[in-house]
């Protein structure tokens, strides 16, 4: 064998194990998915597999009458707008949050560094599904925050705070914030402080500094926790499951309930590739809107 080819084996060995990773735990799921979501629906549970049909798409969209004509149906289109604005929303205050948060953190020393960033970990720690029980006691008529309102005199009567879309966004705020403040923190940290020195030796303001200077070289971190905080929450399930209470259904409770109580599974694989592509092409124009920004803070 030759050396050009020792070298490409070499290269192949190396990719295998990720190619065949990728393949079993990525590609075949996809795959899969993709061809129930065109099979027809078995009423007693799972698929018709020798039946080809688009009726699961269409159902996004349109609803089948008695007489079967179609009728537009807006009403999965309206859970999948509730999951959109919730994730930006929680995406928005996550980083208006975990901006000020890692600011903080990499201008300290550097022993306090290492006990900011373990704080903020800590979360990690604890399971998601006990965070969100937790949520639900302060949040409830007769939790802490109804209760200490109440003591306080400044409300007569309990606060509206859980099962509705303000109960759901504190929830996810709450568990992806961390995903917004450790990319940002690990721009900042990287930041040349004598940049910042330099800004107010030219008679910049603290908030020219911030803007022209500091954000700037944040911005990969920016946009690395705008993503990894937007795409995780637009499809959480067990936080709209418990802080929603069945009130507040977001697609990821919704592709829940289609394999599971309603037994349509062309459906609930459908919505799963929607969901897919939307994620898909929302990061793609993300990428092409600001890969300028990108390559110049590089």
């Amino acid at each position: 064998m030759t050396r050009a080819g020792k070298t490409t084996l070499f290269r192949v060995l190396l990719i295998g194990p990720a190619l065949l990773a990728i393949t079993a735990f990525m590609i075949v799921p996809l795959g899969l998915m993709a061809y129930i979501s065109f099979r027809g629906r078995d009423y007693s549970g799972g698929v018709l597999w020798d039946q080809f049909s688009v009726e699961a798409y269409i159902r996004l969209f349109f609803e089948r009458q008695l007489d079967d004509t179609l009728a537009l149906n807006f009403n999965y289109m309206l859970i999948i707008l509730r999951s959109v604005w919730l994730s930006f929303v929680t995406m928005v205050v996550s980083l208006l949050v975990g901006l000020p948060v890692a600011m903080f953190m990499a201008t300290r020393d550097r022993k306090w560094k290492a006990v900011l960033v373990f704080m903020v970990t800590l979360p990690f720690w604890t399971n998601l599904l006990v965070r969100n029980y937790a949520w639900i006691l302060l949040l409830r008529d007769h939790g802490t925050i109804n209760s200490l309102l109440l003591w306080l005199g400044v409300i007569s009567e309990p606060l509206p705070l859980l099962h509705n879309e303000f109960a759901v966004a504190v929830g996810l705020t709450y568990s992806f914030l961390p995903f917004m403040v450790l990319p940002i923190y690990s721009s900042l940290e990287k930041i040349d402080l004598r940049l910042v020195e330099a800004s107010f030796d030219l008679y910049a303001t603290r908030w020219q500094t911030i803007r022209r200077v500091i954000l700037p070289l944040a911005f990969p971190g920016i946009v690395a926790g705008c993503v990894l905080v937007f795409v995780p929450a637009l499809g959480a399930y067990i936080t709209p499951e418990l802080l929603g209470g069945g009130k507040t259904l977001m697609i990821g409770n919704l592709i829940g309930f289609q394999f599971g109580g309603a037994r349509n599974w062309p459906f609930g694989a459908a919505l799963g590739l929607f969901l897919l592509v939307l994620v898909l092409g929302s990061l793609s124009l993300y990428a092409r809107r600001y890969r300028g920004e990108l390559e110049g803070s590089r």
